[in-house]
């Protein structure tokens, strides 16, 4: 129950900084593929609720 709990609280921080490396992450992948408006804003929310999660869990566990 601790783990969990520090993990949400370091993804909840973490979702500030992870926002400008998910817009690079899509302006990436816009480069090499045509997206739409829509597509893009959904892939920065998804890349940057993954890497705020996978970084939690590197500082949870490392």
């Amino acid at each position: 129950m601790n783990s969990t709990v520090m993990i949400l609280i370091f993804t909840v921080v973490m979702l500030m900084f992870m926002g400008f490396p998910a817009m690079k992450i899509v302006e990436w992948i816009e480069s090499k593929r045509e997206l739409s408006s829509k597509i893009k804003n959904r892939l920065t929310i998804l890349f940057t609720i993954l890497l705020s999660f996978g970084v939690a869990l590197f500082l949870e566990f490392f």
